[in-house]
Order: structure tokens, then sequence, then C-alpha cells
């Protein structure tokens, strides 16, 4: 009988400990579930006001050039804009003199030549802005397994969805820069601590505006002062990411002005064409009896 009672109080403390045990692991899922983020991105990106937005915008060349130069001096080391040509840079306001040295800046490998060699030259204006890695996985062994990702469309492959019933207002209002918004909001949202118990994965770096997940392998790329204005703009990160993101905006649509031009001619045109119409059906139709 003393076995029996032994043996039971033996089951009966095991089985405490396994409750125990069981109740501290439960309580830890549930603080680590607590701080886990439900949706992505964790802050909506923030609105900002843009010169080429509306029906009307166009876009502010000088900033474009700011941007253009952000791209060069801190983007272009490890993003690549294979669809954006240097002769299109007269968009921004650049005569062909200086395109034809702004392109000379990049070596291109060419080829093959007559002999079948691949070869390096100077580049021209007729050629793209070259990558700054041989392939993509050469780009993603350099990037810690992620490879940058090509900047001729990020502005338009980069908006995040707006939920109801914000999207609602945004068919009246015609809000089209999600993609900026999204751009300046990740650059200038480094530095920031994340909440207690939130597990950010090693060799990563936590944005709460990043669209896929707690953290991202690029690290903060801008700081003050980085890069040089000739103009007199602010040399903050706020300035940089502002400007840089206007111009992968133009990348990404260099003939957004034209298609806004033509667009309010077509409805000029159609109120027009309406007008005449419903005169001329009055007009045919006045003398007969309804």
């Amino acid at each position: 009988m003393k076995k029996i009672l032994t043996s039971l109080a033996l089951v009966g403390l095991v089985a405490a400990g396994t409750g125990v045990a069981g109740t501290w692991a439960f309580a830890a899922e549930e603080a680590h579930n607590a701080a886990a983020p439900t949706h992505f991105p964790i802050n909506e990106p923030k609105e900002m006001s843009w010169s080429f937005t509306g029906p009307f915008g166009t876009y502010d060349k000088a900033q474009l050039q700011r941007g253009l130069k952000v791209y060069k001096e801190v983007c272009s080391a490890c993003h690549s804009m294979n669809l954006v040509a240097f002769r299109t840079l007269s968009d921004l306001g650049y005569s062909d003199a200086q395109i034809k040295t702004l392109s000379a800046e990049y070596t291109i490998h060419d080829g093959p030549n007559d002999a079948g060699d691949m070869f390096d030259r100077p580049g021209k204006p007729s050629d793209h802005f070259p990558a700054p890695f041989a392939n993509e996985e050469a780009a993603a062994a350099s990037n810690g397994g992620a490879a940058p990702p090509d900047m001729s469309l990020l502005a338009k492959a980069r908006g995040v969805e707006r939920g109801f019933p914000q999207f609602v207002f945004d068919i009246f209002t015609q809000y089209d820069a999600g993609g900026p918004d999204y751009i300046h909001s990740l650059l200038t949202g480094y530095d920031q601590t994340p909440p207690a118990g939130m597990v950010i994965p090693e060799g990563t770096h936590y944005n709460p505006y990043f669209m896929s997940g707690v953290s991202l392998k690029m690290p903060k790329p801008l700081s003050d002062g980085q890069v040089t204005y000739d103009d007199g703009s602010p040399q903050t990160i706020d300035q940089y990411s502002r400007d840089v993101a206007a111009f992968l905006t133009w990348a990404a649509e260099p003939h957004m002005e034209d298609r806004k031009k033509m667009g309010f001619r077509v409805l000029v045109f159609l109120l027009l064409f309406g007008a005449l119409v419903y005169l001329t059906k009055r007009k045919v139709w006045e003398a007969v009896a309804h």
C-alpha cells in the first residue's frame, strides 16, 4: 500500500511540474504573440505633400536633380536602375553636353567585339544606368543573401494598400502617391526601438514602415550631411528621402506630365462634344411634335 501511495505522489508531482512548465511556456508564448505585429507595415506610411500629385501636378526639376544626386552617391552602390537611359535625363533639365559627361562617368560592359570578346567602355547617352553587380546572385551574396531590388519601377511597385474607409476617399481625391510616401517613410524610419518582446532576426534592421516584415536586410542608408547640395537645400535625412522618392517616381513614370495634360484635353473635348451633340439634337428635333 505504501508503494502505491508513493507512486501516486510521484505521479502527482510530475503532473504538477508539467502543468507549471506548461503554464510558463504558455505565458511566454502569449507574451511573444502580444509583441508580434498583426499586419505589415507596422506603421502606415506618412502622407506627404508632393508637387506631382493631383490632376495638374508637375515634377519639380530642381528636386529631381537633387534626387538623382542622392541616387548616384548613395543608392547606386547597391541598387540598379536598368530601365532608365541616360538620355532621358534631359527631362530633368540637363543639356546634351551634361548628359554626355554624366554618362561617361560610368563603365559599360559591352560586346562582343569583332574578335568575339567582351570589353569595357565609357557610357554613352543611349546607355542605361549599369547595375552595380554582375548578376542577381552576386548582388544577394554581397548583401546578406537578399538582392537589392531594381529601382526603375520601385515607386510604382511599393505602394501600400490603404484600408476602409481611406481607400474610398482616395477614389475621390485621386491619391496616387503611395509609392513615394512609402519610400520616404522607409528611409526615415530607422533608429527606432522595437516594442519590448519583439524578436528581430539577427543581421536585420528594425523599421516599422517595412511592408514585408519587422525588419529588413538594408541598413540605414542615409545620414545628415551625407550628400552635398549645391542649391542650398537642407542636407538632412528627411530632405534626401523626399528628393530621392520624387526622383524614383519620375523614373517609374517619366511621361506623367504629358499623360495628365492629355487627360485634361480629352475631358475638355468630351465636354464640348457632348454640348454640341445636345444642341444638335435640340435643333433636329425641335420641329417634331412629341
